[in-house]
């Protein structure tokens, strides 16, 4: 296959440098509110909290989100959606003024910071659908596979350089012109997006009643063991391995390197993934894919523990770099799957359904490991997560002996076959 044929298509590549700009831009935030809040707080719990206010809209949203998303214009809604992101980092911007620090109170301005987190979960909701619906309208379904490798690249891309950037501004800038460098970024996604024209509305059921809308993506999601599984393990692997969300106290007060070191710690996982990306888009990986994403799972676990036992900066980044690149392996088989089993008139439900089984884990983890951190302490915290995760890989194994055998090949030819025939 040729591993740059969605690169070939212009609006791919127009749709690649919002999705950098977006990922850039809501990492770079996450990073920035997690630093400043643990610098006003010194309380684990409270990054605990960041999670848990994004996530509750979030999951609550996401079955609604994918319905609207299935009902409407992809690329008008994700206008709108950046938009609605771009007014949040603008309200960050403000609470992060200097002046606004000296006449505002300390819990005052963190529930204002909480607010505005809540509403970037509801924003969020209707993103993820959007643009997974957006990429199949751009690109022919044989090339699924090499697309999605390419959007996930970009999307770690960017979350490697905004962490780092994030870390290295905080440094030198603070948090505050950091803000103001986010809320560049999502205009400059809102500009991209323009060049790209609107699309057909696929789904033959417009103003189909919602719940009637819903109950069809959930019984699809339910009824296909592949999709399943993979959103099972992978929920359950990210909601206890969610170490990353512990780094600000790693960084601070146990490694003891700083805003710059916490940049590079945040982004080591990125790192590793976006080569795991580049290099899957040469050495396929949807072949024995059930198999792969077990193991690549395990390896995760494995490197969450380390990152957690480890006293030492480099190690610990080499943990956490290996966690991305097993993590990247996972990211492309699930996004595959999801790509080449869901129909067209029900991406953007299908996609919501992920939403909560992947999507939201990263920020239910969040608030396990503020919750456990708090109990037991940061680095027996991490550790239970990782182990949590090995126990989870077994589980699945011997439980769903069918997912081991999963191939995907078999849906990639059928695709190809379809092309061949419509032309």
């Amino acid at each position: 296959m040729d591993p740059y044929a969605a690169l070939r298509y212009k609006e791919f590549n127009i749709f690649l440098v919002v999705r950098f700009a977006m990922v850039f831009a809501w990492s770079m935030q996450f990073i920035v509110i997690e630093w400043q809040v643990y610098t006003m707080t010194k309380d684990p719990f409270s990054l605990g909290i960041i999670g848990l206010m994004e996530v509750i809209p979030a999951v609550l949203m996401a079955l609604f989100a994918g319905h609207i998303v299935d009902q409407k214009e992809k690329r008008s809604l994700l206008v709108k959606c950046i938009l609605g992101f771009s007014i949040i980092s603008f309200g960050l911007f403000m609470l992060s003024m200097p002046q606004v620090q000296l006449e505002y109170s300390t819990k005052t301005i963190l529930y204002a910071i909480y607010c505005l987190v809540f509403l970037g979960g509801i924003v969020r909701s209707f993103i993820g659908p959007t643009i997974f619906s957006l990429i199949a309208l751009i690109v022919p379904k044989k090339i699924y596979p090499n697309a999605a490798t390419w959007s996930s690249s970009t999307w770690q891309m960017a979350s490697v350089l905004g962490p780092a950037f994030a870390g290295f501004s905080i440094s030198w800038i603070g948090v505050h012109w950091s803000m103001c460098v986010i809320f560049g970024f999502s205009i400059l996604a809102v500009i991209a997006l323009s060049q790209i024209k609107k699309k057909p509305i696929l789904n033959p059921k417009i103003g189909e009643p919602v719940f009637q809308s819903l109950k069809e993506g959930l019984d699809f999601v339910f009824s296909t063991k592949a999709v399943l599984g993979a959103l099972t393990l992978d929920m359950i692997a990210v909601l206890f391995g969610g170490a990353i969300a512990l780094l600000p106290i790693f960084a601070q007060d146990i490694l003891q390197v700083g805003a710059e070191g916490f940049g590079i710690l945040r982004a080591a996982p990125a790192v590793g993934a976006f080569l795991t990306m580049l290099g899957s888009t040469r050495f396929p990986l949807h072949k024995n894919a059930g198999k792969k994403l077990l193991y690549a799972i395990f390896g995760f676990g494995l490197c969450i523990i380390l990152f957690g036992l480890s006293t030492y900066f480099w190690l610990s980044v080499f943990a956490l770099f290996m966690s991305g690149a097993v993590d990247g392996v996972s990211m492309i088989i699930r996004q595959t799957i999801l790509q080449l089993k869901t129909p067209d008139h029900m991406r953007g439900r299908v996609a919501s359904v992920n939403s909560i089984f992947v999507g939201s884990s990263n920020e239910l983890g969040a608030f396990e490991s503020g919750l456990t951190a708090k109990w037991m302490g940061a680095v027996t915290a991490v550790v239970f997560g990782g182990t949590m995760t090995l126990l989870t890989v077994g589980i699945t194994a011997i439980a769903l002996p069918s997912f081991r055998k999963l191939d995907l090949q078999k849906d990639i030819d059928a695709h190809e076959e379809e092309e061949t025939k419509t032309t």
